[in-house]
């Protein structure tokens, strides 16, 4: 580089350093998405494909590239040697683009309150392909993209390409979690609390840890208890495939016969409403009834036509699970799950058994304490209190079909109802069609407090699951599932984070 490259290059980095920055936005923002989405347009349309009309149309006019390796260029500039370089009709070889995940973060850019840019900070890797199909990796780089808003419209104004280097090979692996001193100061840099970390391999739960602090100079032990909010949902719906794997339930019959809600005892609909419905989220149910302005449970849609997420419907499924066996929830998920399992510190409820001192208190993301809420009743869909190593084994317990007929096991895992692209409910799951015959099973949690979830692939017997006591404790989800899950956890997260 000459001296005024060098010169231009950190006078744009001092300026890019010297914008008003908010904090980093979360992954499933409209924000991300956006700026996501312009980002595979400009390189997986543009330049993984040599589409020289997408630059001409997201960059700005007074666009600048700034290259640690190739000087400085405006728009004509680059358009030019993209179109007479790597993408002339006499080269014999393209050059394709990937970002790499979990590197990448959008910072948005405000003035007087208004949003007006967003700076994408991360890494990318660069593959070489032969005229004859064959593909090599090339450099990996670090990049600084600043996106300005421009009469309602995204695009690129400037962009920085540095740090090249000649690795041929790009890991999922994070260096931090090889070293459990790292994974404390790496959750202290998030203000995470506490973590729950349970892996599974070859079908069997290999690791389970904890990190972190139950409160200030209290270590967490290994087995802390959290509650895991919606993670209830997957115990509640083994606890009911089982009933019907033995032959004691129906999927398919409607449940009136057992339960009707008094709100809606005169809606036909009650009479359409069936298991099958409530473990895929068909009931045509709010999430909560208290979320409607009259605080009662009412219909929004005809049950079975499509999907909307509620909580309600699985404690619709508890009431009529209760009246037809005369006993409480927690009393069949004792005796056809805990006790099975050995889930020793598993529990619907507070009880006399529940060890308080090994609780993880649920915080905000300023460290204040939420009020403990003890339940004393089952709620189907909410609340579970568990360890990693409970749910871990229970989950092991789920990948395996134990106490699931062929018929039902397949009925769970095949996709009920659509959600969005590539992404279904199955019976009590969240089914994510990864291609080539390969799906993840997938359930998250979300509470005051409280943000947990985990993934499982069926095929290679592999699975995560991820217990935090925060909430915003969700940052941590992605580095996690990259480092342990690999191309399988990117593909997850892009059709997560697809719109």
């Amino acid at each position: 580089m000459t001296i005024k490259t060098i010169s231009h290059y950190l006078l744009l980095l001092f300026f890019l350093a010297s914008l008003s920055l908010s904090a980093q936005v979360d992954k499933k923002s409209d924000l991300y998405k956006t700026i996501i989405s312009r980002d595979s347009l400009l390189f997986k349309v543009g330049f993984n494909t040599c589409d020289i009309n997408q630059f001409e149309t997201l960059l700005t006019e007074d666009f600048e590239f700034y290259h640690d390796e190739d000087s400085i260029s405006n728009k004509k500039k680059f358009i030019y040697n993209l179109h007479n370089g790597l993408c002339a009709s006499s080269k014999t070889y393209q050059l394709r683009r990937d970002l790499i995940a979990g590197t990448t973060e959008i910072y948005p850019l405000y003035k007087d309150k208004v949003l007006y840019g967003a700076l994408q900070i991360g890494m990318h890797q660069f593959y070489r392909i032969t005229t004859d199909k064959k593909e090599t990796p090339g450099s990996i780089g670090r990049f600084t993209h600043l996106w300005l808003l421009q009469k309602g419209t995204w695009k690129l104004a400037r962009s920085l390409s540095y740090d090249h280097n000649n690795n041929t090979t790009v890991a999922n692996k994070t260096p931090i979690f090889d070293n459990d001193a790292e994974i404390e100061k790496w959750l202290k840099e998030n203000n995470v609390p506490t973590l729950g970390l349970g892996i599974i391999n070859a079908g069997k739960l290999q690791q389970i840890k904890v990190f972190g602090e139950l409160k200030k100079g209290i270590t967490a032990p290994y087995n802390t208890i959290f509650n895991v909010a919606s993670l209830t949902k997957p115990i509640t719906a083994m606890v009911t495939l089982k009933l019907v794997s033995l032959g004691k339930w129906n999927l398919d019959e409607p449940l009136y016969k057992y339960w009707t809600d008094p709100d809606i005892v005169n809606d036909p609909k009650t009479k359409k409403i069936t298991t099958r419905y409530i473990l895929s989220h068909q009931t045509g149910f709010p999430n909560w009834r208290w979320n409607n302005p009259d605080k009662k449970l009412s219909f929004d849609f005809e049950p079975g036509t499509k999907y909307q997420y509620s909580g309600e419907g699985f404690e619709y499924l508890r009431k009529a699970l209760e009246k037809k066996f005369n006993k409480t929830l927690d009393q069949l998920a004792n005796e056809l799950l805990f006790i099975p399992l050995q889930m020793n510190d598993s529990n619907y409820i507070w009880d006399k058994k529940t060890d308080e001192t090994r609780f993880a208190i649920g915080y905000d993301p300023k460290g204040n304490a939420y009020e403990i809420e003890k339940r004393k009743t089952a709620n189907a869909a909410d609340d579970v209190l568990t360890t990693i190593e409970d749910y871990g084994n229970f989950l092991v317990s789920v990948m395996n079909g134990d106490g699931l007929s062929k018929k039902v096991f397949d009925d769970m895992l095949t996709n009920q109802v659509e959600m969005k692209a590539n992404e279904y409910y199955g019976l009590g799951l969240v089914i994510y069609d990864l291609g080539n015959g390969e799906i993840a099973l997938s359930h998250g949690g979300a509470d005051q407090g409280v943000q947990t979830i985990f993934f499982l692939l069926p095929k290679t017997k592999q699975g995560i699951l991820i217990f935090t006591n925060v909430d915003d404790g969700y940052k941590v989800y992605e580095k996690l599932l990259f480092h342990y899950l690999g191309d399988n956890g990117k593909k997850i997260f892009e059709i997560e984070t697809k719109n």
